[in-house]
């Protein structure tokens, strides 16, 4: 049986929106081209327009047209939220890919970072973040290993390391640096972009009863993610 007429409209307009034929912010044809293309009533076509509102792929602005919504996840700078929520809230499927996950000693770097002495044990953890198969951030994360042993027998494709911090240990503040960066050779590979691809570098330090718990740098391709902040100046 052949779907409902404004399911194709509305799979047409998907398609050319996932295939980037449609970027974000652009404007789709108008509801009569759509009518005129598929032969149908403008209650059909505006049937398709509604849902794809509703779910987050379009904008309707009166007088002006339907436009490509920026879909990009977004996350708020000044808290700390877990990014596989963040990816479901925006209809999309999180999954995770876990490069590295190993326990080491701390270099220099890393110890000034976790307040440690070089050549403490840390866990060291390489995760790529998912949204519909596509890499949306790389985290890199290094956790004092004294403070939270269980850390590196984890599987982090089944909840992310934001999670079980939040879980096993109630966090009391934090530190956000954010800066634009290009990526690495390695790091474009594992997000699957171009070395010249602008980027988000957000540097996160945790800390637990006083104790510092983890640092994390969290990069993200600047097209596909971005943050946000509000504040009340009263």
């Amino acid at each position: 049986m052949a779907p409902a007429l404004y399911l194709q409209i509305k799979q047409h307009i998907l398609d050319g929106i996932r295939e980037r034929r449609y970027q974000a912010g652009d404007r789709i044809p108008t509801e009569a081209a759509l009518c005129e293309q598929f032969t149908v009533s403008r209650m059909t076509v505006n049937k398709a327009l509604r849902e794809l509102v509703a779910e987050g792929w379009l904008v309707r602005t009166a007088g002006s047209g339907s436009f490509v919504a920026d879909r990009r996840t977004e996350s708020p700078l000044l808290a700390i939220r877990n990014i596989a929520d963040e990816i479901a809230e925006r209809g999309s499927q999180y999954s995770a890919r876990v490069i590295r996950l190993q326990r080491q000693a701390a270099d220099e770097k890393v110890a000034v970072q976790l307040g440690l002495r070089v050549g403490a044990a840390i866990f060291h953890s390489l995760i790529v973040h998912q949204a519909d198969g596509e890499p949306l951030q790389l985290e890199e994360r290094f956790v004092d290993a004294e403070r939270l042993p269980g850390y590196g027998e984890q599987d982090f494709t089944q909840q992310t390391p934001n999670r079980y911090l939040m879980d096993v240990c109630p966090l009391s503040e934090m530190e956000h640096v954010v800066e634009a960066v290009l990526p690495s050779a390695g790091e474009a590979g594992l997000l699957q972009v171009r070395v010249d691809t602008p980027c988000l570098l957000l540097h996160r330090r945790t800390w637990s009863e006083g104790y510092l718990v983890s640092y994390a740098r969290l990069l993200s391709p600047g097209s596909r993610y971005k943050l946000s902040s509000k504040t009340s100046l009263s």
